[in-house]
């Protein structure tokens, strides 16, 4: 997989995706596949930036998200300016993952001290009973 293209097959087996996911965002613009006739063949570009989709979706990224951050990227700067937009946007996801950490662990504290009182009610039942 060095620089030779990938047919859809290929890409699907080796990124573990559906056609339909390729035909989707080649649709979306992410994607910019050489077309022969039917056939899509993707470049090491396409690789590289179906690698990168698939880590912003994992991350919770809007795909619009995704594509700004890929079109970032620019020869000239080796990438730079893209790599720095993306930590940013990496530590701004990560600060909203950690408050809806502290957000589910509140609820899950809450829950657990709710299945303490009922389980408490059930034993008293028993008891009376």
């Amino acid at each position: 997989m060095t620089n030779e293209v990938m047919t859809i097959r290929e890409m699907c087996d080796a990124f573990d995706v559906t056609p339909r996911t390729l035909r989707f965002y080649e649709a979306k613009e992410l994607l910019f596949p050489i077309r022969e006739g039917q056939r899509r063949l993707f470049t090491k570009r396409d690789r590289a930036r179906l690698t990168l989709i698939l880590r912003g979706k994992k991350f919770g990224f809007a795909l619009e998200e995704i594509r700004q951050l890929l079109d970032l990227y620019k020869e000239e700067d080796r990438g730079e300016k893209q790599l720095r937009e993306t930590l940013a946007a990496y530590h701004v996801k990560r600060a909203e993952m950690e408050a809806q950490k502290q957000a589910l662990i509140a609820v899950m504290t809450d829950l657990e001290d709710e299945i303490g009182f009922v389980e408490g009610q059930i034993e008293g039942l028993k008891r009376e009973g």
